[in-house]
């Protein structure tokens, strides 16, 4: 009932004057301040799927599609690190047949991301968060081409985290510093948070300001778990595939109206 009464006021708004209350909330959020870093949890993509009648995989090519356009309205907004969520440790244990279709998709969508000219003309850094070790070969080597051609940019950095776990980075970062110690670089003393997060994979980046959640979940599932310690978080409704550039300019309206203390 909730999701169908939803579905009316997202076709409603959609029929009258989007583009005028699109430009409203872009001109309010321009004159704000826009966050450094933002993390995106792409949620909703099979569901989106399973309702139009689709198999799981047509969702995510349409996720696909909808997170070009998300990163044209980051870098229209001077938005400059950006982080998304494409598939994370627990994804592994989907169908044979949807994880095959997945890792063909990011194979896909990396090599177009290696050559697009909106990629190189803006200097934006591609870099792929997670256990790379366990992919395919095929992936992987779209992972090294995505990453070498664009490894001198510095303007914009996009963070893909596939085969991710919050946790399992941590565990990684852990078993790095514990190596460190054995080997006498570092004492134990030494060991701060500084140390810990030069040993993340995400080690560079600054942490996200916000964090934006599509589907109606409510929770981070694993994703940049040290980082998020100070995020703040929205949830939105929508289905990533029917994300709009309203939900998304809501988002960054709402962090910037909120006040962030640091526990100060």
């Amino acid at each position: 009932m909730q999701r169908t009464l939803f579905k009316f006021i997202y076709k409603l708004s959609s029929f009258f004057g989007r583009p005028i209350y699109e430009r409203y909330l872009y001109n309010e959020v321009k004159r704000g301040k826009v966050p450094k870093h933002i993390g995106i949890i792409l949620d909703g993509n099979r569901r989106y799927a399973i309702e139009k009648g689709k198999e799981p995989w047509w969702g995510h090519y349409r996720g696909a599609e909808k997170l070009k356009e998300t990163l044209e309205w980051c870098l229209e907004l001077g938005i400059r690190n950006v982080t998304v969520y494409a598939f994370s440790t627990e994804n592994s244990g989907r169908s044979k047949k949807e994880v095959e279709n997945l890792f063909k998709l990011f194979i896909e969508k990396l090599k177009e991301a290696s050559e697009d000219e909106r990629i190189h003309r803006n200097k934006v850094r591609i870099k792929i968060f997670g256990k790379r070790e366990y992919l395919p070969n095929d992936l992987k080597e779209a992972i090294k081409e995505a990453e070498e051609k664009t490894k001198d940019y510095s303007n914009y950095l996009l963070g893909i985290c596939l085969l991710y776990g919050g946790r399992q980075e941590i565990v990684d970062a852990v078993k790095r510093i514990a190596l460190s110690v054995k080997q006498g670089r570092i004492e134990p003393e030494e060991i701060s948070e500084k140390v810990i997060e030069e040993n993340l994979y995400t080690q560079g980046m600054p942490d996200p300001d916000l964090i934006i959640r599509t589907s109606g979940e409510e929770r981070l599932s694993n994703f940049l778990l040290w980082q998020s310690a100070y995020s703040e978080l929205y949830f939105c409704e929508t289905y990533f595939p029917e994300f709009r550039k309203i939900d998304f300019l809501r988002a960054i309206r709402d962090y910037q109206r909120r006040k962030r203390r640091f526990g100060k």
